[in-house]
């Protein structure tokens, strides 16, 4: 059985989300499953795999993380986190996937603008974020957005993969691409690497929003633990950072496919599909409905 939240999601919640593109909803995870989420958590730091990758000295980032930590795997299947990305959206939800972010003590680096939706082969309006960490983080180092950017219709380049127009071997794997596998650059046999996907390079480039920031209408929240953000996968977000932290910044962020949610092959997939995916030879245009196994229905109205 899940775990209800501690509150219901407002009216007025669910407005913003439709509205903005983003909301923070507060207090609505128990301290005992915030326990969870930082035993989860620490247990994935401790024990690196092939998709742990520093990008930096002050960031790192795992992808698929509750693989192998039992206690973020309760997180999705047993704590309110599916029901709040559910209710939020208006939507029943699958879990697609999920990353780690760890920022060490203290300097705290920022993190660039950019969209979610061009590193996964899916797309639909109903691909919603959840972001949950068990730490504190002030309005100067949590994530921002770039209000109503999720209804702009624009998918943007990644920030990370080789450049086909400057690498001869990434523009040969992309043009031998085969949709419902992974493109990987020459490290694929050392194991997958984060930046050995081939970005597309005829995705417009992401705005350079912090040289304008003036420009744009920026929402972003003191961020508690028992809070929960909720936002929309396309939108333009970043978080700050040039500060000093006296503890770390732990963070899991899930990915819950909606109702209209579809399997897309796109050029420059950077994150593989789940692995369960690929035995299943996915066509663009498939709901990840047609894959139960691989995508169970984590919440849906009514539940």
């Amino acid at each position: 059985m899940r775990a209800k939240p501690s509150r219901a999601v407002t009216t007025e919640e669910i407005e913003a989300l439709r509205r903005d593109g983003a909301v923070l909803i507060k207090g609505v995870l128990t301290p005992e499953w915030v326990d969870v989420l930082a035993e989860g958590l620490d247990a994935a730091i401790a024990v690196p795999d092939t998709m742990t990758h520093d990008l930096g000295p002050e960031l790192r980032s795992d992808q698929f993380p509750s693989a192998h930590s039992p206690a973020l795997r309760r997180i999705v299947d047993e704590s309110p986190v599916a029901e709040i990305a559910g209710r939020a959206a208006q939507s029943p939800v699958r879990f697609y996937m999920d990353q780690l972010f760890y920022k060490p003590q203290g300097h705290v680096p920022p993190t660039p603008w950019h969209q979610d939706t061009c590193y996964y082969n899916v797309e639909g309006h109903h691909l919603i974020r959840t972001w949950v960490s068990p730490d504190p983080v002030p309005r100067d180092a949590s994530i921002e957005v770039v209000r109503g950017s999720h209804l702009w219709n624009v998918t943007y380049r990644s920030l990370a993969g080789r450049d086909p127009e400057l690498d001869a071997e990434a523009r040969e794997i992309q043009e031998k691409a085969v949709p419902g596998v992974p493109m990987l650059g020459v490290e694929a046999h050392q194991g997958w690497s984060y930046f050995s996907g081939v970005r597309d390079m005829s995705a417009p480039l992401v705005p350079d929003i912090e040289a304008h920031r003036d420009s744009y209408e920026i929402l972003g929240w003191d961020f508690e633990p028992g809070d929960v953000l909720v936002f929309h996968a396309h939108i333009l977000h970043g978080a700050r950072g040039d500060i000093t932290s006296d503890h770390a910044r732990r963070a899991h962020a899930l990915l819950w496919a909606g109702h209209d949610v579809r399997y897309l092959h796109r050029i420059g997939q950077i994150i593989p599909d789940p692995a369960g995916l690929y035995a299943h030879e996915p066509k663009t245009g498939q709901p990840l409905g047609d894959f139960p196994d691989v995508f169970p229905l984590a919440w849906a109205p009514g539940e």
